[in-house]
Formats: C-alpha cells, sequence, structure tokens
C-alpha cells in the first residue's frame, strides 16, 4: 500500500468538474438542527428537507428545502467557519445588474452566512435546471454566457475588497506535487486494483505527464515577466457550474472561489474541453461574439490549460493512490482521469494550444 504523503498544502475540498459525477450525500447536522436554524436566522419555515447527492465537496453537504410559504432554497453548510470574501463579491456582482449571478439570501440580521456551531450555513433561492454537463447551451446562451462573463472582467472591486482577494501567483504548488508523485511511484507497490491500474497507466503515460509538468513550468516563468492586466475571474467556470433553468435562464453558480488574474484564467475553458465539452470551434464563435473580443493571450490560455490538467492530476493521485477513507468513489475519478488523456480531450487541446505559440 502507498505510504507516502504528498506535499500538497491546504488542499481541502476537492472541487474539480470531473468529479461532477461522484455524487455524494453527507449529513453533518441533523434535520432539526437545520429547522431551527432556519426558523431562527432566517424567518424560514421548512415543510421539506431533502439531501442532495451533487458536487464532491468532501467538508460540505447541500439540500433542497421545500418552505411551508411553498418557496424553496438551497441550503449549502460548510464545516468550519467560511470567510465571507466570495459570497460579497457575488453580492456586488448581482447588485451590479448582473441577472446571471445568484445572491444568497440574507439572515434576519443582514449576515450572508450563519454560523452554527462548528459550520456555516449559506442559503441561496433554489434553481430547478440542468448544468452545462447535462444539456448543450443554445446559441443564444453561449452569447449570454460571453456578456456575463465580459462583466464579471469589467467589474471594478471596491479597494478594501481587492486587498483581500487572492491573487494569482503561478504558483508551483501542483507541478511539485506530480513530481511527489513519480519521485515514489516506481518503487512503491499498491494493493488495491484501482490503484494499481492507475499506478500502471501513470508510467505508461510518464513522458506526457512530464512535458505538460515542463511547459507549464516554463509558460508560468514568461507569464511573470509580462505585465498582463489582473480582472476579477470566476476561476472554475466549467459547463458543471452553469445552470439553466426550465425558462432557458442561464446562471454562473459556484463563485467560491474569485481570483484577480489574467481574464485568461477563466477564457482557458471555453474550448478547453474540460469533461470533454464545450469544444467546438462554433460555440467558441458564440461566445465571443457576446464576450466582444476574441483577443486572448495564447501564452496564458495555455499555461492555464496545462496546469489545470496537472491540478487534475495530482488531486486524483491523492485521493486515489493514498490509503484515504474519506476517498469518494475510486473507480468514478480513474475513470475520468482516463477520459483526459483521449484523443481530442483535454490534453490534446492543450498541447494544440501550446503549438499556437
Amino acid at each position: 500500500m502507498l505510504h507516502f504523503t504528498l506535499d500538497l498544502p491546504n488542499i481541502g475540498p476537492i472541487k474539480n468538474e470531473k468529479l461532477k459525477h461522484l455524487m455524494i450525500s453527507k449529513r453533518f447536522i441533523s434535520d432539526l438542527m437545520i429547522r431551527d436554524c432556519l426558523k431562527n436566522y432566517y424567518d424560514i419555515d421548512c415543510r421539506a428537507i431533502k439531501p442532495l447527492r451533487i458536487g464532491a465537496d468532501l467538508n460540505a453537504s447541500t439540500y433542497k428545502i421545500d418552505a411551508l410559504d411553498h418557496s424553496s432554497y438551497f441550503i449549502k453548510i460548510k464545516q468550519g467557519t467560511s470567510p465571507e470574501i466570495s459570497l460579497e463579491i457575488v453580492e456586488l456582482l448581482h447588485e451590479f445588474g448582473l441577472a446571471q449571478i445568484i445572491s444568497p439570501v440574507k439572515t434576519s440580521q443582514g449576515k450572508l452566512t450563519q454560523q452554527l456551531n462548528n459550520f456555516t450555513v449559506i442559503v441561496y433561492p433554489f434553481i430547478d435546471g440542468q448544468n452545462g454537463f447535462e444539456l448543450s447551451l443554445s446559441n443564444n446562451q453561449w452569447i449570454s454566457l460571453g456578456k456575463a462573463l465580459k462583466k464579471i472582467h469589467t467589474f471594478k472591486l471596491p479597494p478594501p475588497i481587492q486587498q483581500k482577494i487572492r491573487k494569482e501567483t503561478y504558483s508551483n504548488k501542483w507541478r511539485k506535487a506530480v513530481r511527489s508523485i513519480y519521485d515514489h511511484i516506481e518503487t512503491d507497490h499498491f494493493g488495491d486494483e484501482i490503484a494499481i491500474n492507475l499506478h500502471l497507466f501513470m508510467k505508461e503515460q510518464k513522458a506526457v505527464i512530464s512535458q505538460l509538468v515542463n511547459r507549464a513550468e516554463l509558460l508560468a516563468k514568461k507569464l511573470q515577466h509580462i505585465s498582463l492586466p489582473f480582472v476579477l475571474c470566476h476561476s472554475d467556470i466549467h459547463a458543471g457550474n452553469i445552470l439553466v433553468d426550465d425558462k432557458s435562464h442561464l446562471y454562473i453558480v459556484d463563485l467560491d472561489e474569485p481570483i484577480l488574474a489574467p481574464k485568461e484564467r477563466d477564457l482557458m475553458f471555453i474550448g478547453g474541453g474540460v469533461g470533454n465539452v464545450w469544444n467546438e470551434p462554433s460555440e467558441n464563435k458564440l461566445f465571443y461574439k457576446g464576450y466582444s473580443t476574441d483577443e486572448v493571450n495564447d501564452t496564458a490560455l495555455a499555461y492555464y490549460r496545462h496546469e489545470r490538467i496537472i491540478e487534475d492530476i495530482a488531486i486524483y493521485a491523492h485521493e486515489i493512490l493514498q490509503k484515504n477513507p474519506q476517498s469518494i468513489n475510486k473507480l468514478e475519478m480513474y475513470n475520468h482521469f482516463l477520459d483526459m488523456f483521449v484523443p481530442g480531450g483535454v490534453v490534446d487541446i492543450a498541447f494544440e494550444t501550446f503549438k499556437r505559440l
């Protein structure tokens, strides 16, 4: 059994689009505590509480709440104290006129979150819809997405929030993690069948993965010497974080990790093939019709497409190869790992982006 410890500081919740099918249902607190919390702090009388099997955040549980007044809410309960900076940004964007952004429901005291013992409660209106993995966006929805993302990228954050939000540093955290795996992969033994299969696959793909890591390193060094403007970025705007309701209205969700970075931090997903969708040239054309420009820095685009794959490799390997009692479905993760390397998948697209430099 693999016994090394990867150097993955603050790996925290697994927030990764390829885990979209790894649906888990977790209950951190009782239904009674949820009912009391919503009644006491939100003036919401619960009629029904339904755990939702969505997402792969091991530190959060989600629920649909049906209220006595026939309204519905989406509840996220996160372990620990959650900073409100991302929710403050969400509220500002909503007030800015971005109808695609869902603003959280405030408590009776006007707060964006409610602390409940060692948990943070966040309440949103419930949107009944499908995400971008479950349906293909229409022409108008692609244009709408382009317009919405352009508004996010051109939004001027108030200086106090600018000082709090994280900023792009082109960190080598994930590159170091992948190299750490290969430091052990030749000598360690694996007892789990899925871990053995991943171990063999990673050995077979060592040259490709090394190329990804080395190119990302090169691109990161180049970007550190290029003065690209930093804008507000969603940072994880893949198809799973686009929601379309039954009236065809499009919403952008899960703006939990905003960052000030080059706009390519988000634009890499458009045409990037993450999850083997959003990889058609016609979709790019429609998106950039809404975004109003197709001028992108190919160095930054190539960097982010390489770096995203490296992050996925590190996270999957961490969960599959190590003996981790909290690991979610290893077979699903293994299959999604392989999907990155299929012809026309994210690896091929990243390499094609690099060739354009």
